[in-house]
């Protein structure tokens, strides 16, 4: 038997997470450097990072899919989740944080706080995950260490206070002050390995006495003992303010701020000595909870050890090609051997682990035996998916699974010939095990396969892997918005199927009030039948004809949601009724209710964030209008304006080239699905005759 490296104790397991291009993979890659897992230094920018492993990832310098490597320092393993920024690949960050106990939220110090490092803010805030935040960039034009302090307090709320501030800025960026230990580090080389600890420089003592005061402030505020000593006038020493810092971090009510350029590599080491420092290990964090496997409400603790049982959290599912299908995984206590036999409590099978490797971005090692805590990825299991439990054949759990967003962009996609077409059922299967948020289905009425996801960049990327990864070429269609159906008024209606003509017949009949359901609650069924006017038997099968009904919709073939339906009266035969009568009853009087209820038509609102010089304000505010937008507010930083609004997607496909051409390729623009609204009657007529409506 394999014997621990590390005690859980000194065991990291953390994420990197931030806007797009605020520089998570440079800084993943200097903290690989730093602890001596990779030799050469690669460049986002070259296409050379280890981190972005996949060629698409090289190619646009973006990273798509959270690479997980380990790393040591200091007598602890780190084991580190690089998360992507964009947008449309959220389910990756949404993944990776449930499987963390803390994170470091990285910041561009001359932009603060961007749309995306809000949206991951709250998913972190919602798994609870301590956090520390590095403003990174400090060489970059413009770079602003206390206007990014600001944005976290204005733009997020959070309780932020600086332990470090930087010596210069931009090229004049020189070295970190310390107000934890109130000394100075200084770099005398770009390589960030010549260093040199000094006292602060005369020029700078007087902020950091400032900066020191409202960090002892502040900690001191959170602790009673610390906050009695301070009021006594007695001196608090680093060391109590070290110990203050990190229980107020790990009670996800305070973030230490740090500084540095990742790119210029400063301040990499001092970051990684506050994830040892104030990041916690497996078993500083509230131990999770389970539930039986067959009744959700008996709870489970599950508590960190290695002498506890197995049970482990699979967080994403990928195909390598070398070693076919790797199922990354989260063991939150116990011990797996390779070779050995576990349960999938989720979906009640047997599983045999093959091998079990510890990744390093796409390189790995392999491993006999996976302790409480770690993160590892196995060979060879079969039936497991995103999300699903792993456990001890013998002592079964259900971990709390994740939650993903449905998709909100489609486009049809045609294989070029017979033999891609033969590949293309099997590569869009194996897509959509690897990412909860893609959906392949085939359309039953025109045969064409349809695909699904989070925005134009996710679905190029699918399309691209099609080609690059399984060889198949396909044809594209323009991209369509999923739209919703719903009802707007509390409507009774009838439903009567009957066929006699001799012999047996069939014989359905039901009353069902119908009325809207608050937004995002789906579809509720009641039974309110007194009397069995509606046999027992049959009042599923009135549940599940409606459900089939929803799916297609009442006027242009979208999916019905948020609706309630309560059955409440009917009528039955002795001989005729059956099943099918009842679902095609059901089904019928859904249909009569649409004519009544007022349905109207949904569409996915994104929330857009356009960044522009301010001379072209006036130009983009029109471009808003123009697209059906809602203007929120906008706000000035510098000479540059930031609008923000809400737009309908259709309205954004092709917006990147026309605020390109409109600002002279100065402009660029965020935007995240918000929420669905109601579509103006004429385009709600115009989309119901495109599709050959039903109303």
């Amino acid at each position: 038997m394999a014997k621990r490296k590390f005690p859980l104790r000194q065991t990291r397991n953390i994420g990197i997470m931030a806007h797009i291009d605020a520089g998570k993979t440079t800084t993943t890659e200097r903290i690989l450097y730093y602890t001596g897992r990779i030799h050469k230094i690669g460049e986002t920018h070259e296409g050379a990072s280890q981190m972005d492993w996949m060629e698409q990832e090289q190619e646009r310098g973006i990273t798509i899919t959270s690479a997980a490597t380990t790393a040591q320092w200091n007598d602890h393993r780190v084991n580190i989740i690089d998360t992507p920024g964009h947008v449309d690949f959220t389910v990756e960050v949404e993944r990776s944080l449930r499987v963390l106990d803390g994170a470091v939220a990285v910041l561009d110090a001359q932009s603060g706080v961007e749309p995306q490092t809000e949206t991951v803010w709250r998913q972190a805030t919602t798994y609870g995950v301590p956090r520390v935040v590095f403003v990174n960039k400090m060489d970059k034009l413009g770079a602003d260490f206390l206007h990014a302090n600001e944005t976290l307090h204005d733009r997020l709320q959070a309780n932020a206070h600086p332990i470090q501030l930087p010596i210069g800025a931009e090229d004049n960026f020189t070295g970190i002050i310390d107000l934890v230990d109130m000394n100075a580090v200084m770099y005398s080389n770009d390589l960030g390995t010549e260093t040199e600890i000094v006292e602060i420089p005369e020029d700078y003592r007087e902020l950091a006495e400032e900066w020191h005061t409202k960090l002892v402030e502040a900690v001191a505020e959170m602790d009673e003992d610390l906050m009695m000593q301070y009021l006594e006038g007695e001196e608090i020493s680093a060391e109590q303010l070290k110990d203050g810092i990190r229980k107020a971090t790990l009670s996800v009510e305070f973030y230490p701020v740090l500084v540095g350029s990742a790119f210029k590599n400063k301040g990499v080491q001092l970051l990684l000595d506050a994830v040892v420092d104030y990041l916690p290990s497996p078993l500083d964090v509230r131990a999770i909870v389970g539930h039986e496997q067959n009744d959700p409400e008996a709870e489970i603790k599950v508590e960190a050890g290695d002498d506890q049982p197995f049970a482990a959290l699979a967080f994403k599912v990928m195909t390598d090609p070398y070693v076919g299908r790797l199922t990354f995984f989260r063991s939150y206590s116990g011990t797996l051997e390779s070779g050995s036999y576990i349960l999938n409590a989720t979906k009640d099978s047997r599983e045999r682990v093959g091998r079990i490797l510890q990744m390093h971005a796409n390189s790995r090692q392999e491993i006999s035996e996976v302790f409480s805590g770690d993160i590892a990825a196995a060979v060879g299991l079969k039936n497991t998916s995103t999300g699903d439990t792993l456990c001890d054949l013998d002592t079964p759990v259900i971990l709390e699974s994740m939650e993903f967003p449905e998709p909100v962009i489609q486009v049809a996609i045609e294989p070029k010939s017979k033999a891609d077409q033969d590949k293309m059922g099997l590569a869009l299967q194996k897509l959509a095990e690897e990412d909860p948020t893609f959906r392949a289905e085939t359309d039953h009425e025109t045969g064409e396969v349809i695909i699904a996801g989070m925005g134009e960049l996710h679905l190029d990327i699918i399309v691209d892997r099609l080609k690059r990864e399984f060889k198949v070429e396909a044809n594209v269609g323009a991209p369509q918005v999923s739209y919703r159906e719903t009802f707007t008024e509390k409507v009774e209606s009838e439903g009567k199927f009957v066929r006699q003509s001799g012999g047996k017949g069939q014989y359905g009949h039901v009353w069902i009030e119908f009325e809207p359901n608050e937004e995002g609650a789906g579809f509720e069924f009641e039974d309110a039948i007194v009397g069995g006017v509606v046999p027992r038997e049959y009042i599923p099968a009135v549940k599940s004809g409606l459900e089939a009904s929803l799916e297609n919709g009442v006027l242009a073939g979208y999916p019905l949601v948020d609706v309630k339906a309560k059955l409440y009266d009917g009528s039955y035969h002795d001989v005729d009724s059956n099943e099918t009568a009842f679902k095609v009853a059901a089904s019928m009087s859904l249909k009569n209710a649409a004519k009544k209820a007022g349905a109207v038509i949904l569409e996915p609102l994104m929330a857009v964030e356009v960044t522009v010089p301010e001379d072209y304000m006036g130009d983009i505010m029109g471009h808003i209008s123009a697209r059906r937008g809602n203007i929120e507010g906008s706000t000035q930083r510098g000479n540059t304006t930031i609008v923000k609004g809400f737009i309908p997607l259709s309205e954004m496909f092709g917006y990147a080239t026309a605020l390109r051409s409109a600002t002279q390729g100065r402009g660029t623009f965020t935007m995240q699905f918000d929420h669905y609204d109601q579509v103006p009657k004429s385009i709600a007529e115009e989309i119901i005759k495109k599709n050959g409506g039903k109303a």
